[in-house]
Order: C-alpha cells, then structure tokens, then sequence
C-alpha cells in the first residue's frame, strides 16, 4: 500500500514512517549522547576543573535531576506551544546550555547541566506525542520505538564516540560535537516538521486542567511503575556489565565496547519487534520482555564466567530490554490520548528515574558485602516486580 500524508503531515498509510519521525531520533540521539558521555570523560573533567572525582560525578547527578523533576513542569508550560516550537527551544535551550558550561567553571557546568537535563526532558516528551501526531493510530507505538531508538543509539554509539574524540582533543570535545548535532537537529526540525498546535490533531485544545487529571488515572500511574520497575531491571546490570567482564570473565579490556555494543544492537532488534507487535497486543510485549529480563539476568549470574555463554547473554538482554520501550508508550498514549504531553514527560521522568536509581541499589547491595553478580538478581527481582503490575493493567484493559 502506498503512504500518503495529509495536511498537518500525518502519515495515512502502512508504508515507511514519516521522515519527521526519523528527524526526531536522530535529535534525540544528539542530545542524549551528552548523558552517557561525560561517565566516559569524568576523570579528565575532575582533572581539568580542580575537583574530586566525586565532585565531578554530581555532573551526572545534575542532569539526572534535570530530567526528573524539571520534564513535567516544562511541558505544562509549554502545552500551547506549536509542538515544533517546543522541539526548537528545547534543542536551543540544550545547546546553550552545554556550550555554556563548557566556557565556565564548575559551579557553572553544574548550573548548566540541570537546565540541559529539563531541555532535554522537554524534548523528550514533546517529540514523543509529535512522533504519534504524524501517524496513524495503528502505528502509534511503531513511531514511538523509532524515536527512542536515537536514545539507545546514543547509549552505545554517540557516548563511546565523543569519549574518543575527547581523547583526541580534550574533555570538551566530544561536548561541543553534541552542540552542533543539535543545532543540525534543530535545522532538520525546523525544515522536515510541520508547524502545527499542540492541539491540532485533537478536537479539543490543550488544556492544564485537562492534563493533570490524566495524571490522576490509577492506570498512568501503574504504568509508570512499570517503567521504573523494568528500566532499573536492565540498567542495573548494564551499569555494571564492563566492571563484570573485566572482574569475573577476565575478558581483555579492548574487547569490551564490542560486547556492550552488542547490547545496542539488540537493543534494535527488540526496538523492531516490540514496534511492530505493541500496536496490536502491547501486553504480549511487555510480559515477553520483563519475562526475558528475569530469566537473562539469572543466566548472566550464572554464565558470566565463561566468554561463550555471556557474549550471547548480552545480546538477548538488550533485545528483551528494548522490546518494552514502545509497548510502554503505547499504552501511556492510550491511557492519555486526551491530555498525552505531560503523560509523556512524567514517563521520560520514570525511564530516568530507573536509570538513576541503580547505583543506589547496587551500593546498597556492595556495602552488605553482596558480590559484584548481585546487580543480575536485583534486577530480576525489578523485573519480577513489574509483571503482576502488567497483569493488572492487562486486566483493567480488558475490563
């Protein structure tokens, strides 16, 4: 069947996704190199800045911040925006704030990084509802997996990149190509988006009131616990997978960005699949992949001995773990197709919440004495947590 494209750009058809959603990964890929970059980089920006290496560690914990508590207020302000206003300023305000704290001291990279971590937040959320705007319902969550594929792409890609080409320059390198890719996403934006209102795919504009009573629904709520739940399930055991493949496997140094970038690429493998099947039975997604991140991380316990068994142990977790993304906003969408923007924004607090709560529960586990493996059952007790919620919503869906 061939696409057509209506008026305000949504795609009508069953063909090839919009360009527009593509424009929106590649952004968000951009912008969020910046958030896996600077763990690779940390020690030299220590150095540079005349701080503990503790000190420089609050850089990421001020993004973090950013992201959690600054996302949803942001997109309540800007709920009357055109949506591609909000993608511009976003990605402007993100810009200007690293280039900002690369010119500064500490105290103004710390500054500056909280209100990248809102832009980015912003951005995050506002490109989640423009994504499912320019498709068809029956591809809400397909669009959706495309967007947050530039987020995984940047996790295994854009970080490891710019850490390299810190090296060959020095710490801010790898920041100041983030500034210009964002400033290319801002021109694809500005050139491939079309400017509609944030209401203009609903007969009703947006409307505050109408959205913080979305965010009294039970089922929101459920799931963005399941968000939590299953991206600290994951993460956990990526946070720590280098520490275990060097510690326990013994594997060479030089070969580790190769077995973490299998994760990434399972990561798009699964980002394909739960595309594909959210759209049509999004629980059958969600249950697969918490199910997968049990059963994964028990085998990554177990088997991370041995090179062989661990290589493919990786991959598959990646997969499991990326299947979930787009059945999550799928069903975020669904709940709150009336009031979507700061549904969308509360979920990019949740996915980062989970990210940012790993390292207190692996501490929490190291500090008891536990071994470093015990990241893999924390996050099959994660993952194990999230199922009966599944089966609720499931239920409450039905129902």
């Amino acid at each position: 069947m061939v696409r057509t494209e209506t008026m305000s750009g949504r795609s009508t058809g069953s063909g090839r996704l919009p360009a527009g959603v593509y424009l929106l990964g590649f952004s968000l890929f951009a912008m969020g190199s910046a958030e896996f970059l600077l763990a690779g980089v940390l020690p030299a920006v220590a150095d540079d800045l005349d701080v503990s290496l503790s000190s420089a560690g609050m850089l990421i914990t001020a993004f973090a911040v950013g992201v959690v508590v600054g996302g949803p207020p942001f997109a309540v302000l800007s709920l009357r925006w055109p949506r591609r206003t909000a993608l511009v300023a976003t990605q402007a305000v993100f810009a200007a704030g690293v280039a900002a704290g690369l010119l500064g001291d500490y105290q103004v990279l710390l500054v500056t990084r909280v209100v990248s971590g809102i832009a980015y937040a912003g951005f995050f959320a506002v490109a989640s509802v423009t994504a499912i705007s320019l498709v068809t319902p029956d591809r809400n969550a397909r669009a959706s997996g495309v967007v947050v594929s530039g987020l995984s792409l940047a996790m295994v890609a854009g970080g490891p990149a710019g850490t390299l080409l810190s090296h060959f320059t020095d710490w801010r390198g790898g920041f100041w190509a983030v500034v210009v890719l964002t400033v290319a996403g801002m021109a694809g934006c500005l050139l491939g988006l079309p400017a509609t209102r944030s209401g203009a795919s609903s007969a009703v504009a947006p409307c505050v009131s109408a959205e913080l009573a979305t965010m009294r629904r039970p089922a929101l709520w459920s799931m963005l616990a399941i968000t939590v739940l299953t991206t600290a399930a994951y993460m956990i055991s990526f946070n720590y997978l280098a520490a275990m493949l060097t510690d326990i496997t013994a594997l060479p140094e030089v070969w580790v960005p190769a077995i973490l970038a299998l994760f990434g690429i399972g990561s798009f493998v699964g980002l394909s699949i739960g595309g594909r099947v959210s759209d049509r039975r999004p629980h059958l997604a969600l249950l697969t992949g918490a199910t997968a991140i049990v059963l994964l991380s028990v085998v990554l316990v177990a088997a991370v001995e041995e090179v062989w068994a661990v290589v493919p142990t990786v991959f598959l977790l990646g997969v499991a773990a990326f299947v979930l993304n787009p059945a999550i906003y799928g069903r975020v969408f669904a709940i709150a197709a009336d009031a979507p923007t700061l549904a969308g924004a509360t979920t990019v607090s949740a996915f980062q919440l989970g990210i940012s709560i790993t390292p207190v529960l692996a501490a929490a586990a190291f500090t008891q004495g536990a071994s470093l493996t015990s990241v893999g059952w924390i996050g099959a007790a994660l993952a194990v947590a999230a199922v009966p919620l599944v089966l609720l919503d499931r239920a409450r869906r039905a129902g």
